[in-house]
């Protein structure tokens, strides 16, 4: 059996360990905001619906923000833009150590810390993993996405640590300083260069298409007319041919001679024409490509299973992100004792997260299981063990409680699936980044509508009463549209109209 070597010489493995700290480092703060965000409350004295608005910011607006954020990895390739994000993470954790005030904290951290993560894995994967095989692609993008998780699990316990020793402004400083490190790793995210394609040659005088020499020497010719006719004419002295200066005479002019005075008018005018036209067709085009983009939204919006998946996709974020925000403050509220938090819950949270993606990723690719339904369960489940939250009063029940939400939440890593099963691989692109904006949107209104809650019933209850129901809501209308019976009504749809034709011309006949 023989190897495929690979083109890159195996730098392809130095991108997804690059690529796993990148998440670790980008995700790591942004998703154990919970600890922050307890600290911010005691800080600022604000309600909890009002501070929930800096965490949901930090998760809503990168995938508000992705088509942008995919147009400058597209636009300016991975490693600047990698870079830069760096700077961006660094600087917006810095300048929140300096917020006087929750509203600094919406622009420092929710927007400026945020956007500039999601640049961070918006990288164009056609500079890195083709080294790889199509089935291998799958499982290193599973590796490469668990390093949000991991760094949801470790940086929750360092938060925690670095605020005991370092106070919350110090603690978001030294964050602020190991965010650095992404400019080490998109210092190495190298494109992939193909050594087999001949280097462009470069434009040599004589490769030059004669088309274009003809026309400078027609420019040069109607010049040296020009310039002829200026200095022949101008002045009304002369030479004769017989040798004696005197006044000009009317001399015969030469139609040639005449010709560019006359065709100057008309070039202009066909120049101004070709660029008109040119604009014109260039708006039909850009008009057209609008009017294509639309008609294909509506056409997806037409696929019953695709309106209940952006249903279910805007509820499951509205009622289950906040679990990852609220679950330290939910355990202060239920009187837990911190001396008996022995590890966070968004640590739990976390580590089951990126358990989640794996398992559920591998059951996934069995032929057995249909990914939709196993999307559904997820949603299920989760809605139910975020009613349950209301009766675990204990840390216990609370750990075990983030541990099945956190696991449930790695459903994420199938959502692509669920989305090409559904609208199919040519229009993957299209109604995922639909599906994105509207889990950005979810994300962004959940966690505040939960403090809101809890500041007008001073309980958390009520809150995750309804967060539980708009789970469930999401997860039983995707049900109800990918359940089999639709396919059959439509199957039996033609054969019941042919006795009904037949039996019409028998009728008609007689």
């Amino acid at each position: 059996m023989e190897f495929q070597k690979s083109p890159d010489g195996g730098w392809g493995w130095v991108i997804v360990a690059v690529s796993f700290f990148t998440q670790f480092l980008s995700y790591g703060s942004p998703l154990a905001v919970g600890v922050l965000y307890v600290e911010w409350l005691d800080a600022f004295g604000e309600g909890k619906g009002k501070t929930a608005w800096v965490g949901s910011l930090a998760s809503g607006v990168g995938l508000l923000a992705s088509p942008v954020c995919s147009l400058f990895v597209s636009s300016f390739g991975a490693r600047p833009v990698t870079i830069f994000s760096g700077f961006l993470v660094a600087g917006g954790l810095m300048l929140s150590s300096l917020a006087p005030n929750i509203y600094f904290l919406f622009f420092s951290y929710g927007i400026v810390v945020e956007s500039p993560v999601w640049l961070t894995i918006h990288r164009d994967g056609d500079h890195h993993l083709p080294v790889f095989l199509t089935a291998a692609e799958a499982l290193l993008l599973g590796l490469i996405s668990t390093g949000s998780s991991v760094g949801l699990f470790i940086y929750a316990a360092l938060q925690r640590m670095l605020i005991e020793f370092y106070g919350l402004d110090g603690c978001l400083l030294i964050v602020g300083a190991l965010a650095l490190n992404i400019l080490a790793c998109g210092s190495l995210m190298r494109p992939l260069q193909t050594f087999d394609c001949p280097f462009p040659e470069k434009t040599a005088p004589e490769n030059v298409p004669d088309r274009y020499s003809m026309y400078n020497e027609k420019e040069k010719n109607q010049e040296e007319t020009m310039n002829f006719q200026d200095k022949g004419y101008s002045s009304e002295d002369k030479c004769l041919p017989n040798g004696d200066w005197g006044r000009e005479t009317s001399l015969p002019k030469s139609p040639t001679a005449v010709a560019p005075h006359t065709k100057e008018p008309e070039l202009y005018r066909k120049k101004v024409v070709e660029q008109t036209n040119f604009c014109k067709q260039l708006a039909k085009r850009k008009w057209q490509l609008y009017r294509n983009y639309c008609g294909e939204t509506a056409s997806l919006f037409k696929n019953k299973v695709f309106s209940a998946l952006f249903i279910a996709i805007l509820l499951f974020d509205i009622g289950g992100f906040p679990p990852s925000l609220l679950m330290e403050d939910v355990a202060r509220s239920y009187y837990v004792r911190e001396e008996d938090l022995t590890m966070p819950l968004i640590s739990i949270f976390g580590i089951m997260t990126a358990v989640g993606k794996l398992l559920l990723g591998i059951l996934a690719d069995f032929k057995w299981i249909n990914t939709l339904y196993l999307y559904v369960a997820t949603l299920i489940i989760t809605g139910l063990a975020l009613c349950a939250i209301p009766f675990a009063k204990s840390y216990v029940m609370l750990a075990i409680l983030s541990g099945i939400l956190g696991f449930l939440t790695g459903n994420w890593s199938i959502f692509p699936y669920v989305t090409t099963k559904t609208v199919g691989i040519d229009r993957l692109a299209h109604a995922y980044g639909i599906l994105m904006f509207f889990a950005g949107l979810g994300n962004s209104l959940g966690p505040p509508i939960v403090g809101w809650f809890y500041d007008w019933t001073q309980t958390y209850d009520i809150a995750f009463y309804f967060s539980g129901f708009c789970v469930l809501l999401g997860g039983f209308i995707l049900l109800l549209a990918i359940l089999p019976c639709w396919d059959m009504c439509n199957k039996r749809l033609p054969k019941s109209a042919t006795p009904t034709t037949f039996f019409y011309k028998v009728a008609s006949t007689v």
